[in-house]
């Protein structure tokens, strides 16, 4: 067992679909094994202060494929499903129903940040004016190059909206996020804990819930609990949940962040925004 793997993250994976499967001695983070939509189903109305998110989009498997490039993996140890993550499907029609689902839970006057690929944002970011008020696209700069068939990817796209009215806390914060990806992946799909915290900056208070419905490795977790917020969050993915709730079990022993050690913003930049590691007062 890794030594990442320690107490109740252990059982994740052996209860069955949307179940509770984990919680903090002190009850401030909560992981759920289930689909998105019922996860979000089953949540109160307004009761979530901020949602951030970065959703397997389907896109990725359904435009990728092609090509002597790679996602994650090489592309002949795909498996039978023939794909490296189970995603969510980004139809349009889902889409809103995820949409107004994240909608309800949020409390009046609050933020929402969702993660966008190239090819998901030119046919769902417009789907998001449906349901929220679209404030900002916000540009990730990787600052190294990445992949691609014609030009070369070094960013992706989060798009920031609201529900209601709320100001951002400063308004020194620029649209561009310098932050460097993460080059030795513990984890497919792994997000740079600061990336999140960018997020948070602007957004949340002491003790705010913020809710991420695709949590992954948990990154967003380690961000909010940096905030000193609560956190609730769920993945289809026993893998994932059990990387999650190990994660955050090592963090709260030891405060340090086992999947991420070091600092991934790009030296020199200015981050006074990001209030040095996050801690209020």
């Amino acid at each position: 067992m890794n030594d990442l793997f320690t107490g109740n993250a252990d059982h994740v994976g052996v209860m069955g679909s949307n179940s509770h499967i984990f919680e903090t001695e002190d009850h401030r983070v909560n992981l759920y094994q289930a689909n998105v939509l019922d996860f979000l189903s089953k949540l109160p109305s307004e009761s979530v202060d901020l949602i951030v998110t970065d959703p397997a989009y389907s896109s990725m498997n359904q435009y990728l494929q092609l090509g002597r490039g790679r996602i994650i993996g090489k592309y002949s140890e795909k498996g039978t499903s023939g794909k490296w993550f189970d995603e969510f499907l980004d139809t349009e029609d889902n889409y809103r129903l995820f949409l107004t689902e994240c909608y309800r839970i949020l409390k009046p006057n609050r933020h929402i940040y969702i993660m966008f690929d190239s090819f998901s944002l030119l046919t769902l970011g417009p789907v998001v004016r449906e349901v929220f008020k679209v404030k900002n696209l916000i540009v990730w700069d990787k600052v190294n190059i990445g992949m691609g068939h014609y030009f070369r990817r070094r960013h992706e796209f989060i798009l920031f909206a609201s529900k209601g009215k709320r100001p951002l806390k400063t308004r020194t914060i620029p649209d561009v996020w310098r932050i460097k990806r993460v080059s030795a992946l513990k984890y497919p799909t792994q997000k740079p804990v600061e990336l999140f915290e960018a997020m948070l900056s602007g957004s949340v208070e002491r003790d705010f819930l913020v809710c991420d419905p695709f949590v992954g490795s948990g990154s967003s977790a380690i961000a909010a609990l940096r905030r000193e917020c609560k956190f609730i969050g769920c993945d289809i993915a026993p893998a994932a949940l059990r990387v999650a709730a190990a994660r955050i079990n090592y963090f709260n022993r030891t405060g340090m962040d086992k999947l991420q050690p070091k600092s991934l913003l790009v030296d020199g930049e200015e981050y006074k925004w990001l209030n040095g590691n996050g801690k209020f007062g």
